[in-house]
């Protein structure tokens, strides 16, 4: 039989959460708003599965172009290539370069 290759296939230990942040998550990730023009960090939350990006832009780093209904439009530089990805705000998060830099 052929190894599966679904949308999710081989994300066991890229999805998983640690022991303390499994449960109830916190209210703060409805209180985040983003602008057009920030600079966010996509990680997947595998707790929601809507909007949730392709498991090769966990981790990378983007600009919010606009807002789509509930979602927001991320480009984000892949080699050369500009890629737009669709994600809702639970899997985006400010970037703590961004962060630091305004520290």
């Amino acid at each position: 039989m052929r190894k599966s290759k679904g949308y999710r296939s081989r994300t066991r230990h890229l999805f998983k959460k640690h022991t303390r942040q499994k449960g109830i998550r916190p209210l703060d990730y409805l209180l985040r708003d983003f602008n057009e023009g920030d600079i966010v960090d996509i990680i997947v939350d595998s707790s929601e599965h809507k909007g949730m990006p392709h498991r090769r832009y966990h981790g990378k780093t983007g600009e919010i172009t606009k807002k789509q209904g509930k979602a927001f439009i991320v480009a984000i530089k892949q080699g050369r290539a500009t890629k737009q990805i669709i994600a809702k705000k639970e899997h985006l998060r400010l970037s703590r370069s961004v962060i630091q830099a305004g520290n």
